[in-house]
This record gives C-alpha cells, structure tokens and sequence, in this order.
C-alpha cells in the first residue's frame, strides 16, 4: 500500500490537512474506494436509463457493462485502487469490497429481474465473473483491452440468464 507520504506529495496537501479529512491511511483509501463504487455504479446506472422503458434486459445489459468496461478503461488509477488495491489494504477493506460486491450484484439482479436463490446466484456469478476477468486485464496494465470483453461477456451473461428469461 502506497506510502502517507506518497499520498501527500500525490495529493499536494500537507500532513495536517490530511489529517483533517482523515484519521489514517486506512480512512483515506476506504473513502477513495467508495468514490470508485459510487462512480461506477453511477455510470452504470445512467447507462441503464439513458434508453428507453421499452428496452429489453439484454438491451439493458449490454449498456451498463459497456459503460462500466469504458469507466475501467477511461481511469487507470480508479481501476487499480477499486480492483487491485483493495486486496492489499487489509481485512476491513476487503469486507468492505465484499459489500460492494454484493452492491453491483443486487443492481444486475433487479435489472434482469432475478427471481429466487438460483437466479441471484447466476447475477453474482456473472458479477463475479466480469471482476475477474477486468482484474486480471488491470493488474497488467492493459486497459486499452478492456472494452474489448464486452462482447464475450454479454454472450456470456445471456447464457447465463436464458434459463430465467420469460418465453
């Protein structure tokens, strides 16, 4: 984890304005790590009413990942901190990440209308998943491939959900 100092020269503020706004380290990166989730979930929720009422799930779909995917893409440090970073800033920063997970799988879930158990558990397979997968892309810098797995994992998200689709 990055260094108060580091921090301090990033942000150009002195020590005591940083501790100000915050009573460590710990405090500072939860608080950049729920700005990363609010701008996420912000984007993807804009993406999702940008069309119409007429529009189906998979219409839906298709903009809130290709909208995430573009926000991950756009904001290389954003990505790191929100999908790398958070491993590494200890246990209450990874149950916070567990809780924020579990933030973008109830938005997928009422989005394609999860009904039960099974069906929340594909929206957060397929949360899961898309995690995994833009984890691996950002740990190695590749971000220029990021929106390049929209296509896959929306194939990917309608197979998952074709069970639970209305005929």
């Amino acid at each position: 984890m990055t260094p108060v100092a580091e921090v301090l020269r990033r942000a150009g503020v002195s020590r005591e304005t940083f501790y100000e706004h915050f009573s460590n380290k710990q405090e500072c990166f939860l608080a950049a790590y729920d700005a990363s989730a609010s701008t996420l979930l912000g984007a993807m929720t804009g993406a999702v009413r940008s069309g119409s009422e007429a529009d189906s799930v998979a219409e839906k779909l298709e903009r809130m990942l290709a909208r995430y995917l573009e926000v991950m893409a756009s904001e290389p440090a954003m990505a790191r901190t929100f999908l790398v970073e958070v491993y590494a800033a200890g246990p209450a920063a990874l149950a916070h990440r567990v809780e924020v997970q579990t933030r973008f799988t109830d938005m997928f879930a009422k989005i394609v209308g999860a009904r039960g158990e099974h069906e929340r558990f594909a929206c957060e397979a397929l949360v899961a998943a898309t995690s995994a997968l833009v984890t691996q892309r950002v740990c190695a810098g590749r971000f220029a491939e990021l929106e390049e797995l929209h296509a896959p994992l929306v194939r990917f998200a309608r197979e998952a959900l074709r069970p639970f689709s209305p005929p």
